[in-house]
């Protein structure tokens, strides 16, 4: 039996259970995406149907400039696949100083799409870039036939636009299987020596993040027996020093219904931010202050951003 994550948490620091400041609105555009990938969360693919419209973009529009100083997030599915992308840049210009766009990066390599490296550039967005190995082959495995040639072609025309460089890229690991990451300098060091030595490709920073429990990832454990035996593993290399830092204590997460979550993965679980009332709370009803204090949503999948090294959308939060 794995021990309550709540209670975890409690017995580090019961402040720890609760949001602290607002620094990060992740905005998640829908469940589209041009990949299908073993480790997805959201269980994204071509058959995707949730869309985030113009009129739940305005509203994070509004919320960001009301609340200057905030990170962009931009997350999916594939976020570019979203009809209202250049929308939401275009609306954001000049709203939040860093602007992050989480890319699978092969979307960049499609027909149709060749458009986004020259665009992303052009807003001096952060490109953080999926890729899960710095091995061809573990990456198709993971990702698909031909990925991983998709990503590095991808990779060198954004060196050539000055990112990794003038302009901040990071790429991102994500485990192949039922097992944690490595430690993150060492992974770091790893990937560029393999990337640069191979392909004269650069990059800035590399974050690892650990697979949770959920979505496409957990259908996988639960068919292969190993379900309960991951949940341990993770519980079982809970590491204290990571409480204090997940990244629910300072992020919030958008669906595309506009609806506000403590992370991605509890937006992937539907377990919405309660508003007074116990409804969800949507982001045209939040305060930016307003989330000081609250009790975060937490259950047994929180184990994975607390495990190691810890995990969050930037990776490592203990060396």
């Amino acid at each position: 039996m794995v021990a309550s994550f709540q209670q975890r948490l409690q017995e580090v620091n019961p402040e720890f259970e609760t949001f602290e400041r607002l620094q990060t609105v992740q905005v998640n555009l829908g469940n589209l995406c041009n990949l299908y990938c073993t480790h997805c969360h959201v269980n994204a693919s071509r058959r995707g149907t949730e869309m985030m419209e113009v009129d739940v973009i305005d509203q994070i529009v509004r919320f960001l400039g009301d609340h200057p100083g905030l990170t962009l997030d931009i997350t999916g599915g594939c976020p570019e696949m979203n009809p209202n992308f250049r929308y939401l840049i275009e609306q954001t210009e000049g709203k939040a100083p860093r602007r992050m766009v989480r890319s699978n990066l092969a979307i960049m390599a499609e027909p149709g799409w060749e458009w986004l490296p020259e665009f992303c550039r052009s807003h001096g967005l952060v490109i953080v870039g999926s890729l899960p190995c710095y091995l061809e082959e573990n990456v198709d495995q993971q990702r698909g036939s031909g990925v991983y040639q998709k990503s590095i072609k991808v990779l060198k025309r954004l060196n050539e636009l000055g990112y990794g460089s003038e302009l901040e890229l990071d790429l991102v690991f994500n485990p192949g299987g039922d097992y944690l990451p490595g430690r993150q300098q060492a992974l770091e060091a790893a990937y560029k020596a393999e990337l640069t030595a191979n392909f004269g490709i650069v990059f800035n920073h590399l974050f690892t993040i650990t697979n949770a429990p959920i979505g496409r990832f957990r259908e996988h454990l639960e068919a292969a027996g190993s379900y309960a035996d991951y949940l341990r593993l993770i519980a079982g290399r809970f590491n204290p020093e990571t409480a204090g830092a997940i990244m629910c204590r300072t992020l919030i997460s958008i669906d595309y219904q506009g609806k506000v979550y403590n992370c991605d993965f509890n937006q992937a679980l539907d377990m919405p931010v309660a508003a007074d009332d116990g409804s969800a709370l949507f982001i045209s009803e939040l305060d930016g202050g307003g989330m000081a204090g609250r009790k975060i949503a937490l259950s047994q999948h929180c184990y994975c951003c607390t495990a190691g090294e810890g995990s969050s959308c930037t990776g490592a939060l203990a060396a």
